[in-house]
């Protein structure tokens, strides 16, 4: 966070009462004085996206305050499980055994999809390194130990890589970067999938922990020879460098917004044809799209019990599908296409107070 980037994020959260430091111990409803307070928790994969989402939208409605806590998918699962936070954020969808676990019914709602970025620490080489999906499952599954391995060099030739040993890190918390990681993971080794497979928290063949994106990036600038999977914005707004990976059409493409965004139309068909937004955008087809990808999700109980509160809460989820995801591109998240926001509508539209619809006049 020691860039201007970042700097302004965290000012913007000044305007929005310094909500974010809370502790979760504290969380719960909150009105008064004309104020409306409103409660999350989960994902810090779009967390410089929401809060300027909540800190904009506090400058227009004074009378709404947002209070999110970014301690990652698993604990905004289990937040809104526990039924202390208002709305939950996960880049993991829920499967139908978690979705009955919740007691309530609980909506999905997609909100933006980003990259996630492979950068490392290998001495005299900058971004651009080359990295067959493979070769990354190989590299995390310890069966790549060193740099200087011919199947890393085959695809490097114009590069000189040193004879020293590789040191992988993952996330250390349950995390929705772990999910689409690991979801790619999945997809492009066989090997990976019955041995580790997908989640927000597996069990590491090999490797070090890191807690969040600044904890795995930290860990990797820090240790030569390293390497870390890390969210792309975290990444380009910090000058970290990141590797160009085959797609599954055989190009080399290196996460980029608009890598991104042709990841994200490939899961809006999807979305339309399944009519269910939990689908996966890892490894998809298409000459410019980058295979690390994936959607992140607002988790929404579906019956209000503060009607207050639920109409602040469809107040800000219109908004956001909206004029907000006009902040998308700026922080390197693909906007939702055009079928993905009207799905949004209809998902808004299905919160309820009482049993009535609380989205009025849209």
């Amino acid at each position: 966070m020691r860039n201007a980037l970042w700097r302004r994020i965290l000012a913007s959260l000044a305007v929005v009462g310094g909500a974010v430091a809370a502790t979760l111990g504290g969380l719960g409803p909150a009105t008064g004085a004309g104020i409306v307070t409103l409660t999350g928790a989960g994902a810090t994969f779009p967390f410089p996206l929401y809060s300027r989402w909540f800190a904009e939208y506090n400058r227009l409605h004074p009378d709404v305050r947002v209070n999110y806590q970014a301690i990652g998918s698993g604990g905004g699962i289990e937040q809104v499980r526990k039924g202390t936070v208002d709305f939950g954020a996960s880049d993991a969808p829920l499967s139908d055994a978690q979705l009955q676990e919740m007691g309530r019914p609980i909506l999905l709602m997609p909100t933006v999809a980003g990259a996630i970025a492979m950068s490392y620490n290998i001495p005299g080489v900058g971004t651009g390194l080359r990295l067959t999906p493979q070769n990354i499952a190989a590299l995390y599954l310890g069966q790549i130990t060193r740099w200087s391995d011919p199947k890393l060099a085959a695809d490097n030739l114009s590069t000189k890589l040193p004879d020293m040993p590789v040191t992988v890190v993952h996330r250390s918390d349950g995390s929705g970067t772990t999910f689409h990681f690991t979801s790619f993971l999945s997809l492009v080794s066989p090997a990976w999938a019955t041995k580790v497979g997908r989640g927000t928290s597996v069990e590491w063949p090999v490797g070090i922990g890191g807690k969040g994106n600044e904890g795995v990036a930290g860990a990797v600038r820090q240790m030569p020879g390293a390497i870390g999977y890390v969210e792309l914005a975290y990444v380009k707004q910090n000058s970290l460098t990141y590797a160009l990976v085959k797609n599954r059409d055989g190009r080399w493409v290196a996460p980029s917004l608009g890598a991104t965004t042709d990841a994200a139309a490939a899961g809006a068909a999807q979305m339309v044809k399944t009519r269910d937004v939990r689908v996966s955008i890892a490894h998809a087809p298409g000459p410019k799209t980058y295979p690390i990808v994936g959607f992140t999700y607002l988790l929404l109980p579906r019956e209000r019990t503060d009607e207050a509160k639920g109409r602040a809460l469809v107040g800000f989820l219109w908004w956001a599908i909206h004029d907000g995801e006009q902040d998308a591109a700026q922080l390197l998240y693909a906007r939702l296409p055009e079928p993905i926001v009207r799905i949004d509508e209809g998902i808004i539209r299905q919160i309820t107070y009482q049993g009535k619809a609380l989205l009025t006049g849209k």
